[in-house]
């Protein structure tokens, strides 16, 4: 095992559905919290939003929180869950519902005992997702700023902006630089002289970026880093040494949507810009290791859950101060 890397487990003791996917994790007052979606497979009505807590270093039996039931009795699958905690110490969580993502429409649950009792679920606003993947950000201000973006026609990202603690939402959508770039799922690295840069996935095979200087308000044109990406999720972080880090699959895309995402690894940049990777948390050709999450804790710990075969959620922990020094 790479002397970086702490621990390595699965997220609960025993599989809790025929498939997981898409984690997301966020640090409370109580331990880590972890949220995915799980059910027979994705896209059926059976797939709802799981939570489970770690404390001590134990991962909780995973209890469902969220389905997509409708007045009526009938039930839509559930997407891409969201964790974030708030300034003010409220966790939120965002997923989507509806058959697929062309279709579906943005949901929020909070809590205020670090995610044991949720509220009832609410719809977001209509044109707004909430973050589509990767957690928000939330400046010196207060101001929220989401990730997020749509599937229609052609893949666009936009971004979702609140000044209000999520009561209201203002939806900015970057322009498109001189290549076409069809891009879904940023995610947010806040940098340290305030500027916000956002990274992710492209049908071209490689990672988009844009940057903002103004909070969020308006964004530079996308372009591609020299990052390549199989057009699978991927989320980053800025540590607290100023370094960014990234989790993505560094492969190409192949004749299958699932090809390339048998290697799941870090890089590092110093700028958000020049990036290079330094540790490989998984590489077996033909499996599926996808849809990271990334945190760092109040330790300096970095914390990742991704997708294993689709069958569970595998945590790992990682010193950063061994990546790959400045």
């Amino acid at each position: 095992m790479p002397t970086a890397i702490r621990t390595s487990e699965f997220v609960g003791a025993t599989q809790t559905t025929p498939q997981s996917h898409a984690a997301t994790l966020v640090q409370t007052p109580s331990g880590l919290l972890a949220a995915w979606f799980g059910g027979k497979q994705e896209r059926d009505p059976s797939v709802g939003i799981w939570v489970s807590q770690q404390q001590a270093g134990r991962w909780s039996a995973p209890v469902e929180v969220a389905n997509g039931v409708q007045p009526d009795g009938s039930r839509q699958p559930t997407w891409n869950p969201v964790l974030f905690r708030t300034s003010s110490g409220e966790v939120m969580l965002f997923y989507k519902v509806g058959p697929d993502p062309q279709h579906w429409w943005g949901m929020l649950k909070t809590s205020s005992d670090d995610g044991v009792h949720w509220s009832a679920p609410r719809q977001l606003p209509d044109g707004v997702l909430g973050p589509i993947k990767n957690k928000p950000v939330q400046l010196a201000d207060g101001t929220l700023v989401s990730p997020s973006s749509t599937e229609g026609d052609r893949w666009t990202i936009h971004f979702e902006r609140s000044s209000d603690a999520g009561a209201s939402w203002r939806v900015v959508v970057p322009p498109m630089g001189e290549q076409s770039i069809e891009a879904i799922q940023p995610s947010l690295l806040l940098h340290r002289d305030g500027s916000l840069q956002a990274i992710g996935r492209s049908k071209q095979d490689r990672i988009f970026s844009t940057w903002s200087r103004d909070g969020g308000r308006s964004w530079s044109p996308l372009r591609l880093l020299d990052l390549p990406n199989p057009n699978s999720g991927i989320d980053a972080v800025v540590l607290a040494d100023g370094r960014s880090l990234i989790v993505y699959n560094p492969t190409l895309h192949g004749a299958q949507w699932w090809d390339g995402r048998g290697q799941l690894s870090v890089a590092i940049s110093d700028d958000g810009e020049h990036w290079r990777k330094v540790l490989d948390l998984e590489n077996t050709p033909g499996a599926e290791f996808s849809y990271p999450a990334v945190i760092q804790t109040g330790d300096g710990l970095v914390h990742i859950a991704y997708t294993w075969k689709r069958q569970r959620i595998r945590h790992v922990v990682i010193d950063p101060r061994k990546l790959d020094a400045k």
